[in-house]
This record gives structure tokens, sequence and C-alpha cells, in this order.
């Protein structure tokens, strides 16, 4: 059971990020890019310092004190993700003109992942890993592009910053295998959230000003400020503290490479969700794209003896 527990720990965070590109959508009509930022990050940290607080003795959830000779591993992982990765994330869908291109190009994070962990961590890639790696991502264009009306590309620079973004996700995972394994997964999100934080808040005061997100007056918050608020919730407690959390102890216990490649499972839980919640209907294109993605991810989990 326990080494079942990283991929019960990454499914769920990729569940969770992929129920928050809905919440994005609805926060974003009464906030823009930045303060939604600036606010997520805010309250993640109030309770990620609640939470390690309260729980001073726990192994996942004790806030430590970080040593100085390990700070710029946090501050290059902080820098790596959240600020760049969502600062390009939201170039390439304001650059490109389709969200299915989009969100094609942003899901190629396990095409580059055993590149960059072979570079840095000199970790293992086997045949299984990059066959599995081929059938899933597959299995992901065919999930995305089925069924898509809008193919145009839009500003070519989107594509750039498309995989530069994605690039920037991967080395974020590379700096989570570097930290220290004394550092627990909340002292190492907190931190690395802080520091992300830091960089966002600089960036919102050059664009938009000492301008107050919320009117002063709560009488003025409209139902739809309401809804907004709600999603922004659900971002901080789950996308940002939760997912994060899960994510950051599944990857430094199976590794950059095989965690990396479960991230095709986030628009197959997209599509679901729109299949059960919504009714979309599903052409038969999606459902193969669904088990090519899960035949993928069995066959790069597979740990097979090779000479």
């Amino acid at each position: 059971m326990k080494k079942l527990l990283p991929y019960i720990a990454i499914i769920i965070a990729m569940l969770i990020w992929a129920v928050s590109g809905i919440a994005i959508k609805e926060a974003l009509l009464s906030f823009s890019s930045l303060t939604l930022l600036v606010m997520r990050f805010t309250l993640a940290i109030v309770v990620m310092l609640l939470i390690g607080l309260c729980c001073r003795h726990s192994a996942l959830l004790r806030l430590q004190k970080l040593d100085k000779k390990d700070i710029p591993l946090f501050l290059l992982a902080g820098f790596f993700q959240p600020c760049l990765y969502y600062l390009l994330e939201t170039y390439t869908y304001d650059a490109l003109l389709s969200p299915t291109i989009a969100e094609t190009l942003l899901s190629t994070a396990p095409l580059l992942a055993p590149l960059w962990a072979w570079v840095f961590l000199r970790e293992r890639v086997t045949r299984n890993n990059i066959l599995g790696i081929i059938i899933s991502t597959l299995g992901m264009v065919l999930l995305v592009m089925v069924g898509g009306q809008s193919f145009q590309i839009g500003n070519p620079w989107g594509i750039l910053t498309a995989f530069l973004s994605v690039s920037t996700a991967v080395l974020y995972s590379v700096m989570l295998r570097r930290i220290p394994t004394k550092y627990s997964s909340l002292t190492i999100v907190f931190y690395v959230q802080l520091c992300g934080l830091l960089l966002f808040y600089p960036l919102r005061l050059i664009r938009e000003g000492f301008v107050s997100p919320l009117p002063m007056d709560i009488c003025l918050w409209t139902p739809q400020l309401w809804q907004s608020l709600g999603c922004m919730t659900y971002l901080a407690l789950f996308a940002t503290v939760t997912a994060f959390i899960l994510f950051c102890y599944s990857v430094r216990q199976i590794g950059v490479t095989r965690g990396n490649v479960f991230n095709n499972i986030r628009p197959l839980f997209t599509a679901l969700i729109m299949f059960f919640a919504f009714g979309e209907h599903l052409p038969m294109g999606k459902w193969i794209g669904m088990l090519l993605i899960i035949l993928g991810l069995f066959i790069s989990q597979r740990e097979k003896k090779e000479k």
C-alpha cells in the first residue's frame, strides 16, 4: 500500500488541477490575471502557515526553518513555478487563437521531462518510460484534438512561450528532486510559493498600481463577485495548497520522468467532468485517446530490469 501512495497522491493532484481550469475561467470574470494570482497565493501562504503551526509533529505537514545553503534552490523553484510558468501560460492562451492548440502544447511536459531529468539529475530513463510517454501523449493529442473546431494558430510566439512554459514546469520538478529530503512537503511548497508571491506583488504594482481588488463597501459586492471569490478560494486551498503538496510528495518519491507522465491525465479528467457533469458529447476518437493515455501510464510506470 505504501508504494501506491505516491500514485494516489499525484492522481488526486491532477484531478484538482483539471477542475481548476473551470474555476480560473469563473474567477477571471471579476479579477485580472495578476490580481487573481496575488490573491490566490496570498491566501494559500496564510493557510499553509496555519497548517504548519498546527501540525508541528507531522512528518508531511510540519513547517521547518531553511538552511541558508538551500535558499537558492527554493528561489529557483519559485521562479520557475509559480512565477515564470503562470506568466508564460497566460501569454500562451492570449497569443494562440485556439484554446485546443494551447492546451495541447501546454500538456507536453512528459516529452521534455526525461531530457531535463537526465541532464540535471542523471535520472535513469527506461524504454518503458519512453514508450509509455509516446503512447500517452498520442492519446492526449487525440483527446484534445478530436471534435475541435478552431485550429488557427494566431501569434506564432505563443508556440514558443508554450514550450518555455512547459520547460519551467519540468525544471520546477527537477528543483523538487534537488531539495534535500530532510524538508517536509509543506515546507517545500510553502517557501516555493512564498518566493513566487514575492515576485508577483511588484509585477501587479507595476501593471495595476495600488488598486484594491475588492470594493470597500461590502454592499457593492455582486453575486458574480461572490462566485469569483469562491472560485479563488478553491484555487488557493486545493489547486495551490493541496495539489502542490501532493505533487511535491509524489515527484520526490517516483521521480521527475514518471511523475510528469501524469500530466496527460488532466485533459482526460476534464473530458470526463464535462461528460458526466455537463452532458458534453464525446466522439469515439476521444474515448480511444483516453484508453491510450491510461495504457501509456501503465507502461511508463512499469519497472522492468534492462541490461
